[in-house]
């Protein structure tokens, strides 16, 4: 699991949309629901916040909401805290830093986008979404993207193209190509299936998909 220091943390967010196709459009969806979904009193979990960028647009959407930033950077979350505070939102944002752990408080809402393709499936992403699980109240939404297993035998090489018309350099699709067939745990839709059923949410439904990155939102049972 990358914990993203120092360079890494600074570029995170210029490099980040030139290696997922429809990021922007990722985020937009997702809050247009979250909007849709909670009520002007919410508390949103958003784990691997990274610096923030999620929380700092959900913010503007309502300004009554507030948020559990939860990442393993310190790098990121400097970052992030840095950025929460230029805007005023400290007061409305509890930093943590490290694994996510239980007893966070009320929880009406969790986002995990981007993060579980990193952690294999040996059992690690069971234990991230049963944690997920254990925070949220029954019929609490979570919204959950990740690199799925590809559903075509180009999905892959089509990604890495569409990569190279959003900018990615040689370099960062060499980058890309290793990180896709040896860093990446991709699941596929059945055992994504499996996988939240086992840990208490419902049936999955798909509200983005680009390639092999897909948002899927489910319930807490």
């Amino acid at each position: 699991m990358p914990t993203f220091q120092a360079d890494e943390a600074q570029s995170y967010e210029q490099r980040i949309t030139r290696l997922i196709p429809g990021y922007d459009l990722l985020h937009e969806l997702t809050a247009a629901q979250l909007k849709t979904l909670l009520p002007d009193e919410a508390t949103i979990l958003v784990i691997g916040a990274g610096t923030g960028k999620d929380i700092l647009a959900l913010a503007q959407l309502n300004p009554h909401w507030r948020f559990i930033a939860q990442d393993i950077s310190e790098d990121m979350l400097a970052i992030a805290d840095q950025n929460f505070t230029n805007l005023g939102l400290s007061s409305r944002v509890t930093i943590v830093c490290g694994e996510l752990e239980p007893n966070l408080g009320h929880i009406d809402a969790a986002l995990c986008l981007l993060v579980m393709h990193f952690l294999p499936d040996n059992g690690d992403k069971q234990a991230l979404l049963k944690t997920i699980r254990a925070q949220l109240p029954n019929r609490a939404p979570l919204f959950l993207a990740d690199l799925m297993a590809s559903e075509t035998e180009f999905e892959r090489e089509s990604q890495l193209v569409a990569c190279r018309e959003l900018g990615l350099t040689e370099v960062g699709e060499q980058r890309m190509r290793h990180n896709l067939q040896h860093e990446f745990f991709a699941l596929d839709r059945m055992r994504l299936a499996e996988l939240l059923e086992h840990t208490g949410f419902g049936v999955p439904h798909y509200y983005f998909k680009a390639l092999g990155f897909t948002g899927i939102v489910c319930r807490a049972e």
